[in-house]
């Protein structure tokens, strides 16, 4: 005889043992759009968010993002120990504006900011806040220009000039600050700014020229140096001075460390804000991002407001209010920890597996590489002409998201939108072992589309033994 089930509510009550998947918090359907009536025990609800988790994707399989996903033990601490700390409140927890200080300095002096010059700066939550501040502050300097000189902005039009390989958030800058968008489109072969583009496109209504060190779309670098070449023949023909700001996010804690004679920061005349992702290959958890003015004097004076409401006198430029201080802690570790040494050993270990990569992408003969250079830890590839009757990216992408790898295929902007890639960002704890497992997956899926492709012979002289 089946004995008589004990209700699980009852059983709990009655003390009987059980884990938290016998409660009765795992037999009923989780709240989904309501506030529930009653809570739940802190184990209960950790447990059941946690195992929904487990949906989402392996962060470390994830070579879309180029958001850090790992960070030391030590970091991880010193994060949750300042988690419920707010930045702007300067008054209550001073150290954190230090720290804040500190690091501006730090990120200044690596973009190489001229000893003549009084730069200043401040963290953003990522680079998007970071490239809306930058352009606001040439903005509102393009009008005090004009004001200066007595000319009426009522009747004119400021616009930024940039290549259709910046990130959306430039076009979000031009919608909701009423800046007419001049976006040159890219060519087929051609996906970066150039300097011959950039010339047609400028006036004296123009207040900056928007660069990238490390396009979205394809890794690549604009001709930022040749930009600022012709703006100083502009400036000495017609009198614009025109600023660059440049778009680091994803090149900024990469390229001073790989290359740092190449010429793309405040070395230049007029390379005037610069901003970079410290959540990106600044090997922190997102979202922190940095913005540097070359002077003060490019960050007009009625951008920053004074406010008194959290005990003393703040100052403040930023677009949100509040924020944590943890990943700005986070990011002055890294510096202190690391070095110059550390970020460099650890980004040419990325750029060697970069090549490793992208030298058997090229084996496979399927794939074409945009940009052979690799300048940055980033792979663009599309297929040969001859396979694209067979499969496309798209299926390729769907294809090793069943192996757990998110690797996103998507198509150029418009005039090249017939080009479809693959884009593979390699990050810190991407290993070679890794690689050599993605290759793998792809010449097992190659073969399924029955492309005739055979294995190298493996000359590990070691062989596998199976053990029952």
């Amino acid at each position: 005889m089946l004995s008589k089930k004990i209700p699980i509510d009852e059983a709990e009550k009655k003390g009987k043992n059980t884990t938290i998947y016998g409660s009765r918090y795992f037999s009923q359907s989780v709240p989904k759009f309501e506030i529930p009536e009653k809570g739940m025990p802190s184990q209960a609800a950790y447990r059941l968010i946690h195992d929904e988790m487990n949906l989402d994707g392996n962060p470390n399989l994830n070579l879309a993002s180029f958001v850090t996903t790992w960070m030391e033990e030590e970091a991880d601490k010193l994060i949750s120990e300042n988690n419920g700390k707010n930045f702007v409140d300067n008054d209550e927890y001073p150290q954190s504006e230090i720290i804040q200080k500190r690091t501006v300095n730090m990120i200044a002096r690596l973009f190489n900011v001229p000893e003549n010059y009084s730069f200043i700066g401040t963290s953003t939550i990522g680079s998007s806040e970071a490239i809306m501040l930058g352009l606001l502050a040439h903005k509102w300097t393009w009008r005090k220009k004009n004001e200066e000189k007595g000319i009426d902005i009522k009747n004119k039009t400021p616009n930024i000039v940039m290549g259709a390989d910046v990130h959306v958030v430039w076009e979000k800058f031009a919608k909701y600050f009423d800046t007419e968008l001049r976006m040159i489109p890219m060519e087929e072969n051609s996906y970066v700014l150039t300097a011959d583009k950039v010339k047609e496109h400028v006036d004296e209504n123009t207040i900056a020229i928007g660069v990238v060190l490390g396009t979205t779309f394809t890794g690549q670098i604009d001709e930022i140096e040749k930009i600022n070449d012709l703006l100083i023949e502009i400036k000495e023909d017609k009198g614009w001075d025109i600023p660059i700001h440049v778009d680091a996010a994803s090149g900024g804690f990469v390229v001073p460390f790989t290359s740092p004679d190449f010429k793309w920061d405040f070395r230049l005349e007029h390379v005037r804000s610069i901003n970079t992702s410290g959540h990106k290959y600044g090997l922190v958890y997102p979202g922190i991002g940095w913005l540097i003015f070359k002077d003060k004097k490019y960050l007009p004076d009625d951008l920053i407001f004074h406010v008194n409401y959290l005990g003393g006198i703040i100052p403040t430029f930023n677009l949100n209010f509040s924020k944590g201080s943890s990943m700005i802690i986070a990011q002055y570790y890294n510096l202190l920890h690391l070095g110059f040494e550390g970020y460099s050993a650890i980004m040419e270990n990325l750029m060697e597996t970069t090549r490793y990569l992208a030298k058997n992408l090229n084996k496979t003969n399927v794939f074409e590489l945009l940009d052979t250079e690799l300048n940055l830890p980033i792979i663009a590839i599309k297929l040969k002409e001859e396979f694209k009757n067979k499969f496309t990216v798209f299926d390729i992408s769907r294809r090793l998201r069943e192996k757990g790898w998110i690797i996103p295929a998507y198509s150029l902007p418009s005039n090249v939108e017939d080009t479809a890639v693959l884009r593979i960002v390699i990050k810190e704890n991407f290993s070679r072992d890794m690689a050599e497992m993605l290759i793998k997956h792809l010449h097992d899926l190659f073969k399924e589309y029955n492309l005739g492709f055979k294995e190298k012979n493996n000359k590990n002289k070691h062989s596998v033994v199976n053990i029952f």
